[in-house]
């Protein structure tokens, strides 16, 4: 019985058998060196769109990220300016607390604001020291759970198929996934960033059975608390090759009803220009959701989102 126990455990968490960076090596520079001149090739300009919209049906969605960052005092303030902050009305919004303070979050935040973890296991909870299962988050009152960001692909060593496994279990016990994907700069100079992100979501598609409470979250990991945010035009590029994607891989249905979101340094002063493009239908924010009145800037920026005259 225990060797059966240890080989199912085994292939659940296989994707974690690869090498991966020493933690004290890591900074948020390390994944390299950021040219700044450097532009992704953009496919020969397409037939202008009659409006500057979403190209999905779905709302507008901006997540804020706070990573490993916080204490009680700072994030009841940063909660006490969340409640007092003016969002539009037409806007998903949700914010990823440390697991630590996820119930102080959820007692204490307004119901306007959905609450979502930064990670969850690849299957029922048990034997698994320092994990947090679905159902456990489901307990507290999340909704949602962020995986497949960077840091737990390139620093953890969580691979596509470990994370397409634990998407497909995070929605099987009713949580949505925020289904991240993205490129090294190394992979971007390369000419291979369709490649990766066409990689990454077939691992997805190979493990979900259904598309309905998945959000895209496409961050070029070079763009990651870097200061370095991708152009407008370079995110849009990579929005529409996602999108294409999914109507030739998924039911065509899938492609115009899926969010596609952009994450990589936006901030309250670049958010209304990145919301223009008619495939960015929203964020995930890092450092600037720390600050309330900065990340309800950023949710406001779906007014950036008019038919053009």
């Amino acid at each position: 019985m225990a060797a059966t126990s240890t080989s199912l455990a085994s292939q659940l968490y296989i994707g974690l058998r690869r090498p991966c960076l020493k933690l004290d090596s890591f900074n948020s520079r390390s994944f390299s060196v950021f040219d700044p001149n450097l532009r992704l090739p953009l496919s020969p300009p397409r037939p202008s769109r009659a409006i500057v919209a979403m190209a999905g049906t779905g709302k507008f969605f901006v997540g804020g990220n706070w990573k490993c960052n916080g204490t009680k005092d700072s994030i009841s303030k940063l909660v006490a300016d969340l409640n007092s902050a003016k969002l539009e009305p037409d806007v998903d919004v949700v914010v990823a607390p440390p697991f630590l303070y996820i119930d102080q979050v959820k007692n204490s935040l307004t119901e306007r604001i959905e609450i979502s973890a930064q990670n969850s296991w690849v299957g029922k909870g048990g034997a698994f020291t320092g994990e947090i299962s679905a159902e456990q988050l489901k307990d507290l009152g999340c909704k949602w759970v962020v995986l497949g960001h960077s840091e737990r692909r390139h620093i953890i060593g969580e691979n596509d198929e470990f994370l397409g496994k634990k998407a497909a279990y995070a929605l099987s016990q009713g949580l949505g996934v925020i289904a991240c994907i993205g490129e090294l700069l190394e992979e971007r100079e390369a000419g291979k960033t369709f490649d990766v992100c066409f990689q990454q979501l077939k691992a997805y598609a190979d493990a979900v059975p259904s598309w309905d409470n998945i959000v895209i979250a496409y961050e070029p990991v070079w763009a990651i608390g870097t200061g370095k945010v991708a152009t407008p035009q370079q995110a849009q590029e990579v929005h529409v090759a996602v999108r294409d994607w999914l109507k030739k891989n998924v039911p065509d249905e899938v492609a115009s009803k899926t969010r596609i979101i952009y994450g990589g340094s936006v901030n309250g002063g670049n958010s209304a220009e990145l919301a223009k493009q008619e495939d960015i239908d929203g964020f995930l924010v890092g450092g600037a959701s720390l600050k309330g009145p900065e990340f309800a800037t950023i949710v406001n920026s779906v007014t950036s989102k008019k038919v053009a005259a």
